[in-house]
């Protein structure tokens, strides 16, 4: 079977959902009100709440959310076979993502701009709020040390990506300026900007004198340096220090200088990398060589461990918190929403199917495919440098050498990796704020001393576990933990938005129904990977790590289900909801 099928069908899929399924959530579900006055108007600072046109809001929205994960979680995924994987992209991105960051989006407009935390305590109590945070912050917190893991990684791995990757910080910034402060347009500098990027891409990928090669410098592979490092592992633990380093800086600027000029271009990395690869994909049309369904994948069921693996590009909690914690205080127009948050869904939802079709392209027979994907371990290891490699492959068919497109398509995923890492640090920087606020230690709501705990305990995080990827496994041993943590956070979030709309008399169904499916499957997965994987009570050894977070992450989820549903069954709630929302 040729593979550009599977792009014709996402593409119809996709189409649709957004015409006619998100036209019916808008009008009939939501009812977006061209005239109601959001919070990026009524509270506007300049530095926070910022009125953003919807385009540039849509960029700053999705390359936030987007980061690794919807291409890492397909391109695991697909060891169950491209079928399984394809059906909840498509579904998933259609009935229950665009739903649920559209949902929360709009339910922090409707409230102030506050985030679906802190609206759990409107919604179902002040003690499932306080839970809710906790489940959020270990969550954002372990966004962090996933992405900042990953992110080194790739530069150490592809290091023709480091200069263009860190070119765009400046540039970002000289956008802001001429947009914000001269009245300028973003378009054209941001287009100029790409071009330097990708114009030094050509450049690192040809010249070995500018790439970036940390293990290099440090005397090679099997060189010992400083603390008895090696120079790979030495290598890691410098690019994480700077990595939080500008995390620290970029979570508490403005907005506008970095956050929103940085995102604008790399939502054109986004339409330049599907350009990239959906046009290799037509020229060359190759064939699937990956099997529909794989039997021979006995080590780890697909059911329910597809969907915490496909979080984002199917669902992702994650985006309520970014919906609800940034985009919901840049939103210009309420009736914005619709595009920002649905049609950002399904952004990434192409991302997720091209990552499919990438992995499911590259080997030359089935023989290959099964050999890298022998076990479910082995496609954890090797997703994301199969979806490169793949996506490197497709690009040859509109003439652009491997090398260089490499290069390129690593820097796509290190720049969307980048903004998810750092809104996720700046999302921290409010919930430890916000904690602050509610026990009465005051000195946690400083802005600096908040985003300090959120650096510190993100590097402690990535750099301290042992594990089998020796110094700093601390992101490579939570990528379990993460997927399932991000699909409990997007199951209440749906809880939340279902009170909402049957306490205004709405139909409820549209948010309820994968409510109902996503939280089934999620405390399944993890009360299966707790209880029997990471306690050592199965015949895998215990993970002291996993077996915490997670034990205590379930209980807190369950807990706030359980508070949730009783709400859900009562006839009316607290007045203050009904004339707020």
């Amino acid at each position: 079977m040729h593979a550009i099928w599977l792009a014709v069908i996402g593409t119809i899929v996709f189409i649709l959902g957004y015409r006619f399924y998100s036209k019916y959530v808008a009008e009939k579900i939501y009812r977006l009100d061209p005239n109601f006055v959001t919070p990026a108007h009524e509270f506007k600072d300049g530095v926070d709440f910022v009125p953003t046109k919807k385009t540039v809001l849509w960029g700053h929205h999705f390359t936030s959310v987007a980061g690794a994960a919807p291409i890492v979680g397909p391109a695991i995924a697909v060891y169950w076979g491209w079928l399984p994987a394809l059906v909840w992209v498509l579904l998933g991105t259609v009935f229950a993502a665009g739903v649920h960051d559209f949902g929360t989006l709009v339910l922090s407009v409707r409230n102030k701009g506050q985030s679906v935390g802190t609206l759990a305590n409107k919604l179902i109590g002040k003690r499932a709020k306080l839970l809710f945070l906790f489940i959020i912050l270990i969550l954002v917190l372990m966004v962090n040390a996933v992405f900042a893991w990953v992110i080194s990684n790739l530069f150490i791995k592809y290091p023709a990506s480091v200069i263009p990757v860190f070119l765009e910080i400046p540039l970002a910034i000289w956008i802001g300026y001429a947009v914000y402060k001269k009245k300028g347009n973003m378009l054209i500098p941001s287009i100029i900007a790409l071009l330097i990027m990708y114009g030094s891409a050509v450049l690192t990928s040809k010249v070995p004198a500018l790439q970036i090669d940390l293990v290099n410098y440090f005397g090679g592979a099997g060189n010992t340096t400083l603390f008895g490092l090696d120079a790979v592992a030495m290598s890691f633990f410098v690019w994480i220090i700077i990595l939080m380093i500008y995390c620290y800086i970029a979570s508490i600027l403005p907005v506008w200088k970095l956050l929103q000029p940085r995102d604008y271009i790399n939502s054109h990395q986004l339409v330049v990398g599907l350009f990239i690869m959906y046009g290799g994909l037509l020229f060359l049309n190759p064939e699937i060589t990956a099997p529909i369904t794989n039997p021979g994948a006995s080590d780890s069921s697909w059911f329910p461990l597809l969907f915490i693996t496909i979080a984002c590009g199917a669902i992702s909690g994650f985006h309520g918190l970014v919906a609800s914690g940034t985009t919901s205080k840049q939103l210009d127009k309420e009736t914005d929403a619709r595009f920002v948050g649905y049609f950002g869904a399904v952004g990434e939802g192409f991302l997720a199917l091209i990552s499919i079709i990438a992995c499911v392209t590259l080997f030359a027979n089935a023989g290959e495919f099964k050999e890298a994907y022998h076990s479910f371990s082995a496609a954890n290891g090797g997703g994301l440098g199969n979806f490169i490699a793949g996506g490197a492959q497709l690009a040859t068919g509109i003439g652009i050498p491997s090398d260089i497109a490499g290069t390129i398509i690593s820097i796509i995923v290190v720049s969307f990796a980048a903004t998810t890492l750092d809104s996720s640090v700046r999302l921290m920087r409010y919930i430890i704020a916000e904690l602050g606020s509610e026990y009465n230690v005051p000195t946690l709501s400083k802005t600096h001393v908040a985003t300090s705990i959120a650096v510190v305990a993100s590097a402690a995080l990535v750099l301290l576990p042992k594990g089998p990827n020796g110094f700093g496994s601390g992101g490579y041993l939570l990528w379990p933990l993460f997927g399932t943590t991000n699909q409990l956070l997007a199951a209440i979030s749906l809880l939340l938005i279902s009170i909402w709309l049957k306490r205004l008399g709405r139909n409820y169904l549209v948010s309820f129904i994968p409510m109902v499916f996503l939280l089934f499957m999620t405390i399944w997965a993890m009360f299966q990977q707790v209880i029997f994987e990471w306690s050592g009570v199965g015949a895998t050894d215990a993970n002291l790590l996993l077996f915490i977070f997670g034990s205590i992450i379930l209980v807190f989820a369950i807990w706030i289900v359980l508070t949730a549903m009783k709400e859900l069954t009562r006839k009316d709630g607290p007045p203050s909801i009904n004339k707020t929302m």
